[in-house]
């Protein structure tokens, strides 16, 4: 059964992925940092779109990296932080 994310008001792990144009192996290791809003249903993650929305508006601008980085804090990309 196929579903519409475009008008959902929740999201699937790979929805969100393909919101955020993003793989969804980065959206686990998002949610697994504590730094994607979400909850689950049974086993599988699930995504509020308005959460989404705000906690994407609220994203430092280009210039940081998530990769490898605690939660609460953010690197510059190529230096310190």
């Amino acid at each position: 059964m196929a579903t519409d994310d475009a008008f959902s008001p929740v999201l699937t792990v790979r929805g969100l992925a393909e919101y955020l144009r993003v793989h969804p192996s980065t959206v686990y290791r998002l949610v697994k940092l504590g730094l994607l809003p979400a909850f689950k249903v049974g086993s599988d993650w699930r995504f509020n779109r308005e959460d989404i929305q705000r906690w994407r508006l609220a994203q430092p601008t280009a210039g940081f990296t998530l990769a490898s980085t605690p939660p609460g804090q953010l690197k510059r990309a190529g230096g310190g932080v």
